[in-house]
């Protein structure tokens, strides 16, 4: 089994590597983008800042911003995970923005930047709603990244 499971696995790789290699990649439709993850509830939240933000904060690197205040806090981490409809961008988004105001909000700019050996291009919608495409290919923006027509978002792959 294990036989046969490697090359199939090595098949699909191979399908994903050329799929994104060479191919332009566009800001996706946010209006067919869905939120994969729910949010915090407010229990959740207040018992995650005692933690994140109390006693044990050594452990976490404490970010004097975030623990200043409950609201601040909740402003960081009252969020879920949205991805495009085909799943190739993700982002975190505020669940204080209504999933209506997010889905009607249009690409503004597209920029990419290398950390480390990934490439991330990443789509603003303005409002603080950005969606991240990872690749290890090196990506390139055409044009200047704005989005003043629709389609104007366009990245080139190797």
């Amino acid at each position: 089994m294990r036989i046969r499971s490697i090359p199939l696995a090595i098949a699909l790789c191979g399908l994903v590597a050329t799929s994104a290699s060479g191919a332009g990649l566009a800001c996706p439709d946010i209006a067919e983008a869905r939120q994969v993850a729910v949010c915090p509830s407010a229990e959740e939240l207040e018992y995650t800042f005692l933690g994140y933000c109390g006693d044990n904060a050594r452990l976490y690197g404490r970010d004097g911003d975030t623990c200043e205040s409950f609201e601040n806090y909740r402003k960081v981490k009252d969020i879920a995970l949205w991805e495009s409809a085909d799943g190739a961008f993700s982002g975190y988004v505020s669940c204080a923005t209504a999933p209506a105001a997010v889905r009607a909000a249009g690409p503004v700019r597209m920029t990419v930047e290398r950390k480390g050996t990934l490439t991330l291009l990443t789509c603003s919608y303005g409002d603080d709603i950005r969606l991240v495409h990872r690749t290890k290919a090196a990506c390139e923006v055409l044009g200047q990244g704005e989005c003043a027509q629709p389609g104007d978002c366009r990245a080139s792959c190797e």
